[in-house]
């Protein structure tokens, strides 16, 4: 008889009929209405934030990763990174040459340079060559459940969590994927694709001759990451390479710049909100003035100082190897 009982309502659970966001988790309450907002069902909403696949699995490895003191190692290592990857700009020129017809395309309607998102897309997955290993639902969903806001950080990191949650399952309602069958692949910190979009970034996706964008696929990767610079850092008119001096000579420099000064900063010299001021290598130098035009235009992709001048370096080694050929 109670096997029976739990048997009927399981079965009243599943086919319930949801038309509200009442969930004992508040955040949930808010992603809830806030997908809804975006035109998801409730119904829709609520399988999703009950799913037993999605909210009640946590991704340890990458809550740890996210943790203040990985984000410092992983900085540090961002010049490593371009170092390594300097030997890979033989391959970027092979594949600027193999979608040239993708990068016409891309440049003639963004204005970005097809050298730098090429070496956006170097970085951050090899080229489409570095597979993800996490769920972007479940990397966030796990910051939301675990994070305490008690410090700036902490309310920036679950209020980022739910803003991608809601991403997530507005973007898995629009292509009409159950929830439960809604994976995407994502790096430890949530981010999808071969461009590394973060969820809440898939507005800039686009296809390159179709209706709907795959970022796992390299056209359309190429768009998307082009539209990203074009729409959020205005990035409209291409750069011109001859107006750059020595970029690997200025890498080297502002290495040795950020070791000296605990608060460089390759381009800015206040933060966005003012309160806090940086050592600026490149504010006092007229010379420079034009790199960190566009150089801010890189940051707004990824914040890091040393990410930025990796692109910078990666792309202008590579349009000296595509004009070579």
């Amino acid at each position: 008889m109670i096997k029976i009982f739990f048997v009927l309502l399981s079965s009243t659970l599943l086919f319930a009929k949801h038309n509200s966001c009442e969930f004992q988790n508040q955040n949930y309450t808010e992603i809830c209405n806030r997908t809804v907002e975006n035109g998801v069902s409730y119904e829709y909403a609520n399988k999703f934030l009950l799913s037993n696949l999605k909210t009640q699995k946590f991704d340890e490895i990458s809550y740890e990763y996210l943790q203040p003191k990985y984000i410092q190692v992983h900085k540090k290592n961002e010049k490593k990174a371009n170092n390594v990857l300097v030997k890979y700009i033989p391959e970027m020129v092979e594949h600027l040459k193999k979608y040239s017809e993708v990068y016409d395309y891309a440049e003639e309607k963004y204005g970005v340079n097809r050298e730098i998102v090429a070496a956006i897309l170097l970085k951050e997955t090899r080229l489409g060559r570095i597979v993800p290993k996490h769920d972007a639902f479940i990397v966030f969903n796990t910051l939301v459940v675990r994070t305490k806001p008690n410090t700036q950080r902490e309310k920036w990191l679950l209020n980022m969590g739910k803003t991608n949650m809601v991403s997530v399952i507005t973007h898995c309602y629009k292509k009409g994927v159950e929830p439960d069958e809604c994976n995407l692949p994502s790096s430890y910190a949530g981010a999808v694709g071969i461009p590394q979009f973060m969820p809440e970034s898939f507005i800039y996706s686009e296809g390159y001759k179709t209706e709907i964008a795959d970022l796992t696929k390299m056209e359309d990767a190429i768009l998307s990451a082009s539209k990203f610079l074009h729409k959020k850092a205005e990035f409209t008119e291409l750069l011109d390479w001859n107006k750059i001096p020595d970029i690997v000579d200025i890498e080297s420099k502002w290495y040795d710049y950020e070791f000296e000064n605990e608060d460089a900063s390759l381009v800015h010299a206040k933060n966005k909100n003012g309160d806090k001021e940086f050592k600026c290598f490149t504010c006092d130098k007229e010379e420079l003035n034009y790199l960190r035009e566009y150089t801010k235009k890189v940051l707004r992709y990824n914040n890091s100082s040393n990410y930025a001048i990796g692109v910078m370096r990666l792309a202008y080694e590579a349009q000296k190897g595509l004009k070579q050929e």
